[in-house]
């Protein structure tokens, strides 16, 4: 093995800083480390591979922190833990560096996870996106209240980017033009065998300061140009409540498209030439839900404007060229841009939207749909409006779900006209994650335990944990399993108690819901089950109960009212519970602050129970279910999204599935009447009262008041309870009392977790990546 790294660390250190490892500051060691590390990937990395390449756009990456994983796919991660011990140093050191936190939730670390896969299996798969100055934003509790700050993630430098000042690219609006500034980040695959790269654009003034207006001490107008270029890549999804927030979105997700698309098109053609008929099988192009679907139009505008193509040549090769990930069964979700608003943006673009348009019109014709009513619901442009998802579906040649129930709910509900015109377009690929973060790295202990057994081939290919399965009768080994699950709680309280200034006891059961907050995820259903068991053991309906923690992490929208006040609830409850003598050495609420990849990291390895509990048919897949299961927890959960294929692999017996499912909830059929439960049954009375008896306080907001509405009357956009908390309420509070229970015996039940983590081979993302490898990119 090279050890050039360990000295070229020193080398930059001194030169850079003049410091030894031991003097350097955290900031100066990650830059030195980093730098040595980029070193050592030479030159030969970049967007010009050989072979076909496919372009994964998508709005959000949400990486994590680089450093970590970088070594280990390296191969240098043994020879940076003896430079730590050398020096008496802990390889955590890099802990407080930031997350590069450029996206939500799942929709951006999949995308991360799909990268890794890429790289690792050897396919080329480039990410391009928007280097946001700012990411999700950094959350603390005030009073039991989400603040936010600006995440702020560049504060420690990016020594992993390299800025491409020579490829920026113009991009032109109605009235402004900017130029989109790339920077090159390397996604490196496991042992080091393959290179792809993660573009981010940023976006900058064509003149950034003027020179004049300052002279004339008219400081705000210099600037002005410089301020409204760069408002185009501060802000992960700016608040679009108004117009100008709207306009403001829609410019972001015009700015990486195109960008994206000018420099793909004149890496081609520097290949090509002008011939185009090879475009399809140099490229495909990933589109991760609908915010990068205005890359179509766009395409077919380059072709036509720049390229002097017909337009029928131009769609077909989009058609050839471009798939599309749906991650949504919500139609709020499915983007909609208002025609008069799209104008006032990009007008250059819109004729090309009527030009697909008019060919929907003429294929539909061809289908059968010849009357305004039977294509009505085809529309792209419809009213006034643009259906972005209608437009994906029309000019591409894939949509795709994220979960076997996720897509056929796209077939028979959601999508279910399209399907009926194009079946052969939708197909499957349940999402996945790589055990190379949420496992080597995340759990050394475990994988090392793993490895012991059965060797190391999982690292690349997930289906050999299911070798693990000749030991499930093992007492011994199940009891190894147990010990680490100990450790990886023990470190958890570390951290909770580091970060949060929280004492958890390790003894306790770790239950943990961590995701972002929304309704249809039923924190709130939760937070009512805790209550529930609490209320009983004051009253002495429960008897025999395990120490459980229950443990949250979730960041609200900042403009989500809902969402805030389930947070506010949550921690009263945690308040109330923490100071009841009777109760606190039986039960726990913690809430994490900043949840976060980094947070995930810790949560994940720690845990006993995963809840997965959000309506039936409402998650399209989850991943976090998955990080749980590959670590050794059993899934609490409803029969929604990948929950479903989780149980497919692991047992039903394995874990703990509870409430309606989707053909329950369809059986309903309206007739669902939440007040009439509220009134029947004194549980749910109870708990629910506590929104408005003044067991708790929400600092005179109504966001408590607000939630029982919901729950009970509904509100002008939405059914009573329209996401059925109190249809699962008996069921769920039943199946945490079975978890509970069957904790008693600790062999028992660290054998369910065991077989989890032994049938988790499925959902590696590395087996997703094969899938659309062969199914979607050719």
């Amino acid at each position: 093995m090279d050890s050039s790294f360990k000295s070229n660390v020193v080398t930059i250190l001194d030169l850079d800083y003049g410091k030894t490892v031991k003097e350097a500051s955290t900031i100066q060691l990650y830059n030195a480390v980093s730098k040595a590390a980029m070193k050592n990937l030479g030159k030969d990395w970049g967007l010009n591979a050989h072979g076909k390449k496919i372009c994964y756009l998508s709005a959000e990456f949400l990486i994590g922190r680089l450093i970590y994983s970088n070594l280990y796919n390296m191969g240098l991660l043994n020879q940076f833990n003896e430079l730590m011990s050398e020096n008496n140093m802990d390889i955590r050191v890099f802990e407080d560096i930031e997350d590069a936190a450029l996206g939500n939730g799942g929709l951006g670390r999949l995308a991360a996870c799909f990268l890794d896969s890429g790289a690792t299996i050897g396919i080329t798969l480039n990410g391009y996106g928007i280097r946001y100055k700012y990411g999700l934003f950094k959350q603390y509790f005030e009073d039991g209240f989400q603040k936010e700050i600006p995440d702020d993630w560049q504060v420690f430098g990016d020594p992993w980017s390299v800025r491409k000042e020579e490829e920026k690219i113009r991009i032109d609006y109605k009235n402004q033009s900017v130029y989109a500034v790339p920077y090159d980040t390397p996604v490196i695959g496991y042992g080091d065998r393959k290179v792809n790269t993660l573009r981010l654009w940023q976006a900058e003034p064509l003149e950034s300061f003027n020179f004049e207006l300052f002279n004339e001490q008219k400081y705000d107008k210099a600037n002005k140009n410089k301020n409204e270029a760069e408002a185009i890549s501060s802000l992960l999804y700016p608040n679009d409540n108004t117009d100008e927030g709207k306009k403001l979105r829609l410019k972001q997700e015009y700015f990486f498209a195109a960008a994206t698309l000018q420099d793909v098109i004149a890496r081609y053609k520097h290949k090509f030439g002008d011939d185009f008929n090879h475009f399809s099988d140099e490229y495909a192009i990933q589109l991760n839900d609908t915010h990068p679907v205005v890359a179509i139009p766009e395409f077919i505008r380059l072709m036509m404007e720049g390229e002097k193509m017909t337009f029928a040549k131009a769609l077909r090769i989009a058609k050839e060229t471009f798939a599309y990930t749906n991650h949504t069964v919500m139609s709020e979700a499915l983007e909609k841009w208002n025609a008069t608003l799209f104008k006032a943006v990009i007008p250059q673009v819109f004729k090309y939207i009527l030009l697909i348009q008019k060919a929907l019109l003429k294929e539909l014709k061809t289908l059968g749909k010849v009357t305004e009513e039977g294509q009505r619901q085809y529309l792209i442009l419809d009213n006034d409006t643009i259906h972005m998802a209608r437009l994906a579906i029309f000019a591409s040649h894939s949509t795709n779900g994220v979960a076997k129930l996720h897509t056929e709910i796209l077939k028979q509900d959601a999508l279910k006209e399209w399907y009926e015109l194009y079946p052969e377009r939708f197909n499957n690929k349940t999402n996945g994650i790589t055990q190379r973060r949420w496992l080597a790295l995340a759990n050394m202990e475990l994988s090392g335990f793993i490895t012991d057994k059965i060797g190391n081939s999982w690292v690349t290919d997930l289906d050999r944990l299911k070798d693990l399965e000749k030991f499930e009768n093992d007492k011994m080994v199940i009891k190894q399993f147990g010990d680490i699950k100990r450790i990886k709680k023990r470190q958890l309280v570390e951290y909770i108690n580091k970060q949060e200034n929280i004492k958890v006891n390790p003894d306790f059961i770790f239950d943990i819901q961590v995701k972002r907050l929304h309704e249809y995820k039923r924190q709130l259903l939760n937070a009512f089950s805790i209550l529930d068991i609490y209320f009983g053991l004051k009253d002495g309906r429960i008897k025999e109960f395990n120490p459980t923690a229950f443990i949250f992490g979730a960041k609200a929208a900042p403009g989500y009212f809902r969402a805030k006040g389930i947070i506010k609830f949550i921690n009263e409850i945690a308040k109330m519970i923490d100071n009841d003598a009777e109760v606190k050495d039986k039960l726990q609420v913690v809430f994490v602050s900043n949840y976060n990849v980094s947070y995930a990291e810790k949560l994940t390895p720690a845990a006993d129970v995963s809840e997965q509990i959000s309506t039936a048919g409402t998650e399209a897949s989850g991943t976090g279910n998955m990080k749980f299961m590959l670590n050794g927890s059993v899934t609490l959960g409803t029969y929604d999204g990948a929950n479903v294929e989780i149980v497919e692999q692991a047992g039903e017996e394995n874990n703990y599935i509870f409430g309606a499912r989707v053909e329950d909830l369809e059986k309903l059929n309206g007739s669902y009447n939440s007040k009439e439960l509220y009134e029947q049954n004194p549980r749910i009375k109870k708990v629910l009262d506590t929104l408005v008896d003044g067991t708790f306080e929400d600092g005179g907001t109504g966001m408590f008041a607000e939630l029982y509405q919901s729950i009970l009357y509904g509100a002008s956009w939405h059914k009573p309870d329209h996401y059925y908390l109190l249809l699962d309420f008996i069921p769920y509070c039943e199946a945490k009392m079975k978890v509970n229970k069957d904790y008693s015996d600790t062999y028992a039940f660290r054998r369910k977790c065991f077989i989890n983590t032994a049938n988790a081979g499925k959902f590696s993302s590395d087996r997703t990546i094969k899938d659309y490898a062969s199914e979607v990119w050719n």
